[in-house]
């Protein structure tokens, strides 16, 4: 931090959050409020005076709450700038009756009560988000006895008790005496890999972690007994195995089993450990000085604001998903931003810095390239058909469509990302997607529908996952009837209600609309569309006396190569035992409706052009 605060071409805001980001790729403005420290960074020179005469004491976040602050404090320290700041909600204020007393000892005045916040506006061409993660707070886990416990303690707690720089100095004692522990136990996969609590996920850095903490107190202190309670060791990177090699080597002893209670001797504050060891099946008890608790990993609580402000998707565990996990793992959906770190999934300092330096590089091809290349899937508004309702700016995920009032809406073609949803949101026709227009999607319905109508089932398969998953299941050689037709999209949001009922018109038997999974989808929750227009077609079908059934939507990831597979064995059936008789009713019923559509429309432009005439 300080090597970037002392950068040049390096601007550091800390103590800053970000408000609002318009614009789009290479022209973003991005609002910061810059908060009110009540001292001069400029002027502070660190002496620390003010910290000494300050009566408030509150806990200290950075060493999790085992040692206090005052109320004027740096954060850490080399924090950036290197200069002391007033905590507002614990300060007493600038009353002379209630304190004032770091104001009064500053012998350079750095202090300044009446300080406000300030808003700075700066355009900026590339947005790499590093937000990071947060920790599970295991207070729910009651067996543990987290915050009942004095000496059951977090993996974040034990490496501020191990520190130098901790609230003990470097002095490894256990918070009830003060003590040093010698039997130390540790859980593993604690708010992680579980259904109850916490997440389902693999937190990639607990395991690890706890091998390096091991090995750390059989270098500093020799007779210590360290056993950890593990479900499965993934020592999966460079290096790893050895590391956990010489863990045991050391004289740790690894159980495979996780803990369902722990017990406290009220007398001696020591803890006892009810395990079941899964390799031997036999129950065991173990008595320990300290237990740490391997928490696992979060995705920051105040996400969701970074989601809005940036237009992100987000993946189903809660981490910002990228464009797409192998060609571009660093790519956020919404072009020139990036992601960094733990901001799209759990990853270590390797891993981290490795994708810091692939995002800085990407956003440095951007803004050296000058000119930026767009989609040729881009939708185009007819300005003559257009209605001015706004209904594709509602609808549009990445904000790409601008609307006002009376005026014709329009793209931003930077921002846009040729999901579709607008053109199939758009009731008069005024929109067309390049390369996906209406009439090239109904000459591809028309020409499966051909020959044999009834042997086809109609799929429209978004190009990201289900279109990928056909493709998996392929490669696999997976069995699986042959009737299935793909019509690809961008995006299962680009099929219209028009475009399903177009298709069974024509004489298909069955329609499946497939695509991302509904938390999953590559354009932000365009995949939610979907699900409104797909439920307006089965009410629509069922008052036509139309089987709602002949029309299934499902969801299928890029690797769900099986249930691609599965799903297009369990419609087989259901086309099978469609009569031709209901494709007979389905196709007058539909045209039917379709002509007097028609001539409903018909009727509305003569009347709206008589005046004119006359």
């Amino acid at each position: 931090m300080m090597d970037a605060g002392r950068h040049p071409k390096i601007k550091v805001l800390a103590y800053s959050e970000v408000e609002a980001v318009d614009g789009a790729v290479g022209s973003f403005r991005v609002t910061v409020r810059k908060k009110a420290r009540f001292v001069r960074e400029d002027l502070c020179n660190s002496c620390a005076e003010c910290a000494k005469v300050c009566p408030i004491i509150v806990p200290d976040g950075y060493q999790m709450g085992l040692s206090s602050r005052k109320a004027i404090y740096i954060p850490f320290p080399q924090a950036v700038p290197s200069a002391y700041l007033i905590d507002a909600s614990a300060c007493l204020g600038n009353n002379p009756i209630a304190c004032g007393k770091c104001y009064d000892v500053c012998e350079k005045k750095c202090i300044e009560f009446d300080m406000q916040d300030e808003i700075l506006e700066f355009p900026v061409g590339a947005i790499i988000v590093a937000t990071g993660m947060d920790v599970y707070d295991p207070t729910e886990i009651e067996e543990y006895g987290y915050a009942r416990f004095s000496n059951v303690i977090t993996s974040m707690e034990f490496e501020r008790l191990i520190c130098a720089g901790g609230p003990t100095e470097g002095h490894f004692v256990r918070p009830s005496d003060l003590q040093r522990p010698r039997r130390i136990g540790f859980i593993q996969c604690v708010g992680s890999r579980s259904e109850k609590y916490g997440s389902p996920y693999c937190s990639n850095i607990c395991c690890m972690n706890t091998i390096k903490d091991t090995l750390l107190l059989a270098d500093h202190y020799p007779d210590t007994e360290s056993r950890v309670f593990y479900m499965d060791i993934r020592a999966f990177g460079k290096g790893f195995e050895d590391l956990f090699t010489r863990s045991k080597a050391a004289g740790v002893r690894y159980v495979r089993g996780i803990p369902g209670e722990i017990l406290e001797d009220p007398a001696t504050g020591n803890l006892r450990v009810r395990v079941e060891n899964t390799l031997t099946g036999e129950l065991e008890e173990h008595e320990f000085d300290l237990v740490v608790l391997s928490v696992g990993v979060t995705p920051r609580q105040d996400s969701a604001v970074i989601q809005r402000l940036l237009t992100l998707s987000k993946t189903g565990d809660g981490f910002f998903m990228e464009a797409h996990p192998k060609l571009k793992p660093v790519d956020a959906p919404t072009r020139g931003i990036y992601f960094a770190g733990c901001s799209e999934s759990p990853k270590d300092i390797k891993d981290s810095v490795t994708q810091a330096g692939a995002a800085a590089s990407h956003a440095q091809i951007l803004l050296n390239a000058g000119q930026i290349t767009l989609d040729a899937v881009v939708p185009r508004i007819l300005e003559e058909a257009c209605k001015k309702c706004g209904r594709c700016a509602q609808v549009c995920p990445f904000h790409a469509i601008t609307w006002e009032k009376g005026q014709v809406a329009k793209v931003v073609a930077a921002a846009c990302t040729g999901c579709g949803c607008c053109a199939a949101e758009c009731p008069f026709d005024a929109i067309t997607m390049t390369h996906f227009t209406d009439e090239q999607l109904k000459a591809q319905i028309d020409a499966i529908l051909r020959d044999h109508a009834r042997e086809k089932l109609i799929t429209f398969a978004c190009n990201w996952c289900s279109y990928a998953g056909g493709d998996t299941a392929g490669t696999a050689r997976l069995q699986f009837p042959a009737h299935a037709r793909l019509i690809r999209t961008m995006c299962s949001a680009r099929i219209s209600e028009e475009l399903i009922l177009y298709a069974f018109e024509q004489g298909a038997p069955m329609v499946l609309v497939s695509g991302c999974h509904f938390a999953d989808c590559h354009y932000i929750n365009a995949n939610r569309q979907t699900v409104l227009r797909v439920e307006r077609v089965w009410d629509k079908l069922e008052k036509l006396g139309i089987r709602p059934e002949r029309l299934q939507l499902e969801w299928i990831s890029a690797a769900e190569g099986q249930k691609f597979a599965e799903v297009m064995r369990a419609l087989e059936p259901l086309r099978a035992a469609v009569t031709p008789q209901e494709i007979d009713h389905a196709m007058k019923a539909l045209a039917e409706e379709r002509h007097r559509k028609e001539a409903k429309e018909r009727a509305a432009r003569e009347k709206a052009a008589a005046p004119a005439s006359s």
